[in-house]
């Protein structure tokens, strides 16, 4: 039987930098973790471009459970918080 996963950051920020994730795999990645998270709980999301088809594919599963504000959106650095309502 597994353990339940403990949310030990003290902010409730978890980093998230998909640049290390194989494209295949991101977008599961991305679901897995925000599905990790709590009420409350904010995953900081960086990626070298502006992924717009992923929120396009958060806001149709997760609707107004999980709020998106853009941190930095430069070129070949993107940084959204993702929060869990």
């Amino acid at each position: 039987m597994s353990q339940p996963h403990q949310h030990l950051s003290p902010d409730a920020l978890y980093p998230f930098d998909a640049r290390g994730v194989a494209k295949r795999f991101r977008h599961a990645a991305i679901f897995g973790a925000l599905d990790a998270l709590q009420p409350g709980e904010t995953m900081r999301f960086c990626n070298d471009h502006d992924p717009l088809p992923l929120l396009a594919q958060l806001q149709a599963r997760y609707g107004d459970r999980v709020a998106i504000e853009y941190r930095r959106r430069e070129p070949g650095e993107i940084v959204i918080d993702f929060m869990v309502q």
